[in-house]
């Protein structure tokens, strides 16, 4: 092994997210478009005495540690002993905001300890009930995501320059989804075909957010006033917040525009469709 590896963990984007029924075993059946943007962790992989996974930089969780952290996890889920191996994950884009932000930190741990053979390499499959969006991030393709994350169909999304914003709220998944009620299913299951259609627009989680957070509706409405703004939309399960431009400089000017009403609230603007992502 080398004296240390590092690998970007890139940040994606739901383009829509439509909740279709849920599933005996718990999860839901869903439909999302997903495109990945120039926002990563970067994650450093160093020999060490023990196993051990160390986070820092500005979306760290507190005391550098998550209580219930995926990487560690990954090894009971796969059934193989700890290597003596210290993850340094630099945490730049915010965690529980619909950015995928532990899928794409695990994804990434099991590429370099594939390549290191340290792991048996597996179908990318074998890995959603670990978590759902992690297939997609070893997938590294934009994709029309169904079922419970293990339908992938790569597709081509249009280039956008994205404004983010984190609102000051933070979403929990288990917590949406445990929110959404029978009544907000609403769409028809018989497109639910491996094509996008005129129905895969909006998030069904929006619905929750609008009844439960003003600040929602505050930054959405505030956005679409915006010149040359093609939508404006949550990302996954939330909190992140976007809208999608043509043109960069479009997007620069709004986020301008934004932080001088929500000076207090993170923002930054990425790209997706770039060649040299990942």
């Amino acid at each position: 092994m080398l004296d240390k590896i590092i690998e970007k963990s890139p940040a994606k984007i739901n383009l829509f997210l439509k909740i279709l029924s849920r599933r005996d075993d718990g999860f839901h059946n869903i439909r999302t478009g997903i495109t990945f943007i120039d926002l990563y962790d970067h994650i450093t992989v160093q020999p060490h005495n023990k196993f051990e996974v160390i986070y820092k930089g500005k979306f760290a969780p507190k005391n550098n540690q998550f209580e219930d952290c995926i990487i560690t996890r990954l090894f009971t889920y796969i059934n193989e002993n700890k290597p003596k191996l210290l993850f340094t994950i630099s945490k730049n884009f915010p965690y529980e905001a619909g950015l995928g932000s532990a899928s794409s930190n695990v994804a990434s741990v099991i590429k370099i300890l594939e390549n290191l053979e340290l792991i048996k390499k597996k179908n990318i499959f074998d890995y959603v009930d670990l978590g759902s969006d992690v297939p997609i991030f070893l997938n590294q393709k934009d994709a029309l995501v169904r079922g419970k994350g293990d339908l992938i169909t790569n597709v081509h999304f249009p280039k956008y320059y994205f404004l983010l914003i984190r609102p000051s709220f933070k979403c929990s998944t288990k917590k949406m989804y445990e929110s959404f009620q029978l009544s907000d299913y609403d769409y028809n299951t018989d497109f639910d075909l491996e094509e996008i259609n005129d129905q895969d627009s909006g998030n069904d989680f929006e619905k929750i957010l609008k009844k439960n957070e003003p600040e929602f509706l505050s930054i959405i409405n505030f956005l679409n006033n915006f010149e040359h703004i093609i939508f404006s939309r949550l990302t996954g399960s939330g909190s992140c917040i976007y809208s999608a431009f043509e043109r960069k400089d479009h997007a620069l000017n709004a986020q301008k525009k934004f932080q001088q009403g929500f000076s207090h609230l993170w923002t930054h603007v990425s790209e997706n469709n770039l060649t040299n992502l990942f």
